[in-house]
C-alpha cells in the first residue's frame, strides 16, 4: 500500500481522503447481518474523470474498491468490505441534475441526487418519476435503479430495469463509456443534446445492451457515473383506494383482474403489520394500528394526468369497485386506522430521516424475491409456520407483495421487526432470516437482486450461469476489484 494515499490525495485532493477511525468505522458495518470489517480508505470523489483515475489506480495496486452513493444507514451488506484493505469510494458528493426534458420525458443524474431532490427539480417541469415504496431520505436514486427496486407504478414498467435508460460508466478495468443509444454518439452529452439526441433508449451500443450487466451487480463490474431515467408527466389528480380482506389469497383474482384489465397507477397488497409500520411513527402507535387495521389490505391508486384529469379517475374508481365486486370484495377510501391521502403521501414521498422500517421495533431484516402472485399464499403459510418454530412473533412479520413488469410477477417481501438492543430476539430474528431464506430458494423463490447469502442461493441453482457470470467479470473487471466478495464472484 506504499504511497497509495499520497495518489489518492493527488487525485481527490487531501480533504477527500480520509482514514481516521470514525470515518472507516461509519463504512464498517450496518444494519443487515453482515460481517463487520474496517475498510482502508474512504475516498469522495467529485466527477467522472477522478472515478476514472481512483479505478486505473486501483488497478495498478490491486487495492478493491467498494462504490457507495447512497447516505445515512445501509441495510443489505453490499456496502460492507468483503475483503481486507478495500477502499469505499463515497460518489455521494456528486448531486448533478444534469438535464430534465420535458418534451421527451427524461432526466439524466449523477449517483449522489436522492429522490427527495430529483422529485423537487421535476415537478417544477411538471413531471414525476417512478419511485419504490417510501424510499429511505438519503437514498441515491441511481443506486436504487441499477439494484432494480420494484416501482410502485407496475402497468407502466416494461422491464426489471424500468426507468433506467442510459448511463456513463467506468469498467472495472478502468475504460469508461456511455451505454445505451448514448454510446452511438460522441461522448459528450451536450454534443448530443445539440444533436436533438437526448439518451432514452437503454438498449446498445450495437447489440449488447451493456445495462443489463450493471443492474442487481452490486458495483461488482463497474461504476455509474450519471444515468439517465425515463420520467411521467406529473398528476394532476392522484386518489389512493383499499380493498380489505382476511386473507391474502382473497386478494389475488381481484389484483389479477385490474392488471389485466390494465387500470390502477399503484397496486400493491400488504398486511396490517406492514402498513401499521408504515403510518406509525413510534411502537406505541404501530402496535396501535396493528390492533385497528385489516389483517390484509390492497392499496389501489388511480391518477389523472393532463388530459380528463378528474373523467379518468371517476371512470376507473367505477370499474374497479365493480371488479370488487366481483370476488365479494369493496373499494374504498378509507379502512379502519387509515384514510388513501394519508397513505398516498407515504408511499409516493421519501422517508423522513429515520427510516420508517425502524419504527416498529428499532430494527428491522427484509427477505424479499422474485415470484408469480398465485405463489405468495404459499410462501406466506411457509414463513408463518417457520416463525411459529423459531417462537418469533407473526405479529412483527410485515408482508408486501407488489406486482412487477405489468403483472407478470411479483416482488415478495418479508420484514422481521425486532428489538435490536435485544440478544435473544437478534440471534432468533438472525437465524429465522437465514432459515426462512433457505427454506424460499428451496420452494422456487427467485432472488432477483441477490443480496448477501442469497447470492450463494440462487447461484448454485444454476452452475453453467454461475460460470458465465465470473468470465463476463474477468473482461470488465480482470483483476477483481469492483466490490470484491460480492455475488459469490
Amino acid at each position: 500500500m506504499d504511497g497509495l494515499k499520497e495518489r489518492l490525495n493527488a487525485i481527490v485532493g487531501r480533504e477527500n481522503v480520509f482514514d481516521d477511525e470514525k470515518s472507516l468505522a461509519l463504512f464498517s458495518h450496518d444494519e443487515s447481518f453482515a460481517k463487520s470489517m474496517l475498510p482502508r480508505f474512504v475516498v469522495k470523489a467529485k466527477n467522472a474523470e477522478e472515478v476514472q483515475k481512483i479505478v486505473k489506480l486501483a488497478n495498478e495496486m490491486k487495492t478493491p474498491l467498494i462504490p457507495v452513493s447512497s447516505g445515512g444507514k445501509r441495510y443489505r451488506g453490499d456496502t460492507v468490505p468483503s475483503v481486507p484493505e478495500s477502499i469505499i469510494l463515497d460518489l455521494s458528493g456528486m448531486k448533478k441534475i444534469l438535464n430534465i426534458n420535458r418534451q421527451q420525458r427524461v432526466a439524466m443524474v449523477e449517483p449522489g441526487v436522492t429522490y427527495g431532490e430529483l422529485i423537487a427539480a421535476l415537478r417544477k417541469e411538471g413531471l414525476t418519476l417512478s419511485v419504490p415504496l417510501t424510499p429511505k431520505a438519503s437514498k441515491s436514486v441511481v443506486a436504487s435503479v441499477l439494484d432494480m427496486e420494484p416501482r410502485l407504478n407496475s402497468l407502466h414498467q416494461w422491464n426489471f430495469i424500468d426507468p433506467l435508460r442510459c448511463t456513463e460508466v467506468v469498467w472495472g478495468d478502468g475504460n469508461r463509456m456511455y451505454t445505451g443509444e448514448a454510446g452511438g454518439s460522441p461522448m459528450d452529452v451536450e454534443k448530443q443534446w445539440s444533436a436533438d439526441k437526448w439518451q432514452q433508449s437503454g438498449t446498445g451500443p450495437m447489440m449488447l445492451d451493456f445495462y443489463r450487466l450493471l443492474t442487481g451487480s452490486q458495483g461488482t463490474m463497474g461504476i455509474v457515473t450519471w444515468a439517465s431515467l425515463k420520467c411521467d408527466v406529473d398528476t394532476k389528480v392522484h386518489k389512493l383506494h383499499f380493498v380489505a380482506s382476511k386473507k391474502a389469497e382473497d386478494l389475488n383474482d381481484f389484483v389479477y383482474r385490474v392488471l389485466r384489465l390494465r387500470f390502477s397507477n399503484e397496486l400493491m397488497v400488504m398486511n396490517g403489520s406492514y402498513l401499521a409500520a408504515l403510518l406509525g411513527e413510534s411502537a406505541e402507535q404501530v402496535a396501535a394500528l396493528k390492533a385497528e387495521l385489516p389483517n390484509w389490505v390492497a392499496l389501489v391508486g388511480i391518477a389523472g394526468r393532463e388530459l380528463l384529469p378528474e373523467e379518468r379517475v371517476q371512470y376507473q374508481e367505477a370499474d374497479i369497485s365493480e371488479i370488487a365486486q366481483q370476488f365479494g370484495l369493496k373499494l374504498v377510501p378509507a379502512v379502519p386506522g387509515a384514510k388513501g391521502d394519508q397513505v398516498l403521501e407515504k408511499i409516493m414521498n421519501p422517508s423522513p430521516e429515520k427510516y420508517w422500517k425502524e419504527g416498529a421495533k428499532g430494527s428491522f431484516q427484509d427477505i424479499f424475491f422474485t415470484t408469480t402472485i398465485d405463489k405468495t399464499p404459499s410462501f406466506i403459510a411457509a414463513m408463518l409456520s417457520l416463525a411459529d418454530e423459531f417462537g418469533f412473533s407473526a405479529s412483527d412479520i410485515g408482508t408486501y407483495i407488489q406486482p412487477q413488469n405489468m403483472g407478470t410477477s411479483c416482488h415478495c417481501e418479508f420484514s422481521l421487526f425486532y428489538d435490536g438492543g435485544d440478544k435473544k430476539q437478534t440471534a432468533i430474528a438472525k437465524k429465522l432470516f437465514i432459515a426462512a431464506s433457505e427454506m424460499f430458494s428451496a420452494m422456487g423463490a427467485y432472488y432477483l437482486r441477490p443480496h448477501g447469502i442469497w447470492s450463494r442461493l440462487q447461484l448454485n441453482k444454476d452452475a453453467q450461469s454461475a460460470f458465465l457470470l465470473k468470465e463476463v467479470k474477468n473482461v470488465f473487471d480482470p483483476n477483481n476489484i469492483m466490490n470484491t466478495g460480492k455475488l459469490s464472484v
